[in-house]
């Protein structure tokens, strides 16, 4: 009697417990390309292979660097990092891994045909990788590289055995779609993905790590953020990613659903070209005033950044004081957004003998970020109320862009998302004087340059050291900001919006992740 009613009172417990305490459905808003790791590198197609497949470093909800694959490593030598691989980690079938499966997937990058967005540049970094025994691997550079063990956090690790096949890569793209070879060490197993369909995954009751509270994912493309929320509110969904700005608002009061919220690491920021003579800028005698640095503050004090968060972003936004938020790498916690001083301005541009302002044209992309337009109107008006009349170009994306990098622009609207969550992305990418030979300043469209900020950067590329690498990578970004080089506006808000019974571990590269989502109580 007694075990007949402890299976009853168990049964009932387990039909009690919702469906979704099993089986967790999320809605993308876009469908990987391919399941290849190594085919596409792309957010979509990433944020997938993070449950099949593990890297040898991973980054966690900051983007900061923590064990993975790899339980240690350690520069020995300039141009050499050694890992010490976790020992006990096994492949989806039962093989272990082992370094030999890192130098599989290293000389596989290379060989995946018609790849939109190779892995190549993570591998190509590599002059020689040296097997010291099964658990420890020594990478080889040309150069100096402290980047290595964060880029390495993009690599998915293949199995050399279940991914080895006829062609030059192994097993092929086509392949792998179809579940054949797709193999990992992470926490999902594959079961079946139908091209415009459902993908789904099974747990990995053998994973070395944390034990994910889903039996089953199904990920469900949603494409229109309308028909995602409309989805989530009728219980087709427990998850959705990227709400639409207009309707997050909404949700927001619904009693059944719950948000998740981190400051993204895309920046909304505003370029300020710095050449002479200007385009966009009329009757000033072929002077260009955005040259002085006491009109290029002027212009960041007059933008009111909270006030743009709050009522054009409706909250959905951080505003910005850096170019990248706390905690990332080379990031100073005291840092703070410049602040909204009208008056100080007006003073500004007198003493720089525009006491009058001037006339000046923004250029904006009409549809590339959430509330684009809106937001580069309102950085027009506040200029011109302190006397720098601004009126706003806005086009289509591809054209904004082709005319930003034709450099046509006095002052654009635009933004940023850093890949490796560490400052010496988006200063070499937007602040660095520009240099095709040195790979320095390719996003640096307002041509500003600075030799004291490029030598701090440059020797913080050559600096193993994370400790006085950060040191140098947070003066180059105070040397940039103190001349208003580029003015951050903010950072756009990474949302998503689940059943209130969940809650995610909201991450400030917008993947959205299985493994991290939580139920009320937990699945035994």
């Amino acid at each position: 009697m007694r075990r007949c009613v402890f299976l009853l009172v168990w049964a009932l417990l387990a039909f009690a417990l919702p469906a979704a305490a099993q089986e967790l459905r999320i809605g993308l808003k876009t469908e990987p390309t391919s399941l290849d790791p190594q085919f596409h590198n792309v957010g979509a197609n990433n944020q997938i292979a993070m449950h099949l497949f593990d890297t040898l470093v991973a980054r966690d909800a900051h983007q900061l660097a923590v064990p993975a694959l790899a339980l240690s490593w350690k520069p020995v030598g300039d141009t050499v990092w050694e890992f010490k691989l976790r020992p006990g980690v096994k492949f989806h079938d039962g093989s272990p891994f082992t370094a030999e499966d890192v130098v599989f997937t290293f000389e596989r990058a290379a060989k995946v045909p018609n790849s939109p967005s190779p892995f190549t540049w993570i591998t190509r970094q590599a002059t020689r990788l040296e097997i010291v025994d099964p658990l420890t691997l020594r990478i080889s550079t040309a150069a100096p590289a402290p980047l290595l063990p964060i880029d390495l956090s993009g690599l998915p690790i293949l199995s050399h055995t279940a991914a080895a096949g006829d062609a030059p890569e192994g097993r092929t793209t086509a392949e792998l779609n179809r579940g054949d070879g797709l193999v990992g060490t992470g926490p999902f197993k594959f079961v079946d993905w139908k091209r415009g369909g459902d993908l789904v995954l099974a747990r990995n009751d053998g994973y070395w790590g944390p034990r994910p509270a889903w039996n089953k994912v199904v990920f469900r493309p949603l494409t229109d953020g309308a028909a995602r929320v409309a989805a989530l509110l009728a219980g087709d969904v427990d998850l959705i990613e990227d709400p639409p700005a207009a309707e997050t608002a909404r949700l927001r009061k619904e009693p059944t659903i719950a948000l998740a919220e981190a400051a993204s690491s895309r920046l909304i920021y505003v370029a300020l070209d710095q050449s002479e003579p200007s385009p966009g800028i009329p009757d000033t005698n072929g002077k260009n005033p955005l040259k002085t640095p006491r009109v290029r503050e002027a212009l960041s004090l007059a933008i009111d950044r909270q006030g743009i968060v709050d009522t054009i972003m409706e909250g959905f936004a951080q505003p910005a004081g850096d170019f990248l938020p706390w905690p990332a790498f080379g990031t100073s916690k005291d840092t703070r957004p410049d602040r909204h001083d009208p008056a100080a301005a007006k003073k500004l541009l007198a003493e720089a003998s525009f006491p009058d302002g001037f006339a000046i044209t923004l250029g904006a992309p009409n549809g590339r970020y959430v509330n684009d337009l809106t937001v580069a109107q309102a950085v027009a008006a506040m200029w011109t109320r302190i006397g720098v009349k601004t009126v706003v170009e806005a086009t289509a994306p591809p054209v904004f862009f082709r005319n930003r990098d034709e450099y046509r622009y006095s002052a654009y609207l635009s933004g940023w998302s850093s890949e490796s969550g560490e400052m010496s992305n988006p200063l070499r990418a937007l602040a660095a004087t520009p240099s095709r030979e040195k790979g320095m300043g390719g996003t640096n469209r307002g041509r500003y340059s600075n030799p004291t900020m490029d030598a701090r950067l440059d020797e913080a590329l050559r600096t193993v050291d994370d400790r006085k690498r950060e040191t140098l990578l947070q003066e180059a970004s105070r040397l940039v900001r103190a001349d208003s080089g580029i003015l951050p506006l903010y950072f756009e808000l990474s949302v998503w919006a689940m059943r209130k019974d969940l809650s995610y571990a909201a991450r400030a590269d917008q993947a959205t992740l299985a493994q991290f989502v939580k139920p009320s109580a937990a699945i035994r």
